[in-house]
């Protein structure tokens, strides 16, 4: 039945009439669809281990599916190798329709679902690793004890999932999103601000002013997608003032940046919510808090297949209840500021 709703609906938007779509049914086996939804999947994530995850079968099913509607179709659809998985001329120019079609069976999906009383059934998040671990981890928590008909797949990483080729219900980002159809709203500020152990600071002193970093140890951060190290950013008299500390410890991963901070190893840099829970158990202190700036955005999306979803809903009530305004994390580190550095 879900094969017949799928096609017909490709079909009828195709424009194919109403009297020649059966004829054409009865020629689309489910073998096919099934090889084109693992087809869309592989080409939308880019190798068969991770069409498999997701389908919750093996790589090698995936393999033989995608080569039975090679035969069928008499085409080629990928070019692989022992180290890449790239489409074909002909691969391309299936996929937008192969895409389509795992939208339409998203979208039956997300209609089932949402005819539900309540959250119920499984939930994927994806989220980046710092709002990941200091954020949405402990209110998980918070959420199965309301939700306990509802599982929750929290799935870490960097890069901006395609939530639909993944089947990610909601996800979380920092930063300029890409144009696309995805809901979204908005969260809260990305702040980032200089902290330090209070050892530190009372061994060499607290700067004031961002030119006197220069006669501190400082650790830094470098982004793992580019290799660059970050620039320490200050509001300054109204201007923003970036500069490149001279450190002697440079980490990709911010909690390790937090981590060599709290051991002493110097002033670094960090977002204000990874930094908060350290700020509260004393291990940090902020450094020029009222020079801290906001950065980016911190912003939810979610499929407009989801938009009725009862686990989305649920979920996005939850978000409401952790990202207040102004953040909680933001109004602890708005505590310590003084005069300094204003002048």
């Amino acid at each position: 039945m879900l094969k017949r709703i799928l096609v017909s609906r490709y079909l009828f938007h195709k424009g194919v009439n109403w009297h020649n779509i059966m004829s054409i049914m009865e020629q689309i086996t489910l073998d096919r669809l099934t090889g084109l939804i693992a087809f869309a999947k592989a080409a939308a994530l880019g190798s068969y281990s991770a069409a498999a995850r997701e389908l919750g079968i093996s790589p090698s099913a995936v393999s033989k599916s995608i080569a039975r509607l090679e035969q069928q179709l008499g085409i080629p659809l990928f070019i692989r190798t022992t180290r890449s998985l790239r489409l074909t001329h002909e691969g391309e120019g299936l996929r937008e329709h192969a895409m389509r079609l795992l939208q339409e069976a998203e979208e039956i999906q997300q209609a089932a679902i949402s005819t539900r009383n309540g959250p119920a059934g499984i939930l994927r998040v994806a989220a980046p690793y710092p709002i990941g671990v200091h954020v949405l981890a402990p209110a998980l928590v918070i959420f199965r004890a309301r939700h306990p008909a509802l599982a929750v797949d929290l799935r870490i990483r960097d890069q901006m999932a395609d939530l639909v080729a993944e089947g990610i219900d909601i996800a979380i980002r920092v930063g300029d999103l890409p144009n696309s159809r995805l809901i979204s709203r908005h969260l809260a500020p990305h702040r980032i601000c200089a902290f330090a152990a209070p050892a530190y600071l009372a061994r060499k002193g607290t700067p004031t002013r961002p030119e006197e970093l220069a006669r501190h140890d400082c650790v830094n951060f470098r982004f793992q997608s580019s290799g660059q190290a970050l620039r320490w950013p200050f509001s300054v008299d109204g201007e923003l003032l970036e500069i490149a500390p001279d450190a002697g410890i440079v980490a990709d991963v911010s909690d390790v940046v937090a981590s060599i901070v709290i051991a002493g190893g110097g002033i670094g840099i960090m977002p204000t919510y990874l930094a908060a829970t350290h700020v509260m158990r004393g291990e940090l202190v902020p450094v020029m808090p009222r020079l801290a700036v906001t950065r980016a955005n911190i912003t939810a999306l979610w499929p407009k297949s989801r938009r009725a979803s009862p686990n989305v809903r649920a979920f996005l009530g939850l978000l409401d209840e952790v990202f207040t305004a102004p953040p909680r994390w933001d109004a602890l580190i708005d505590g310590f500021g003084g005069d300094e550095g204003n002048g």
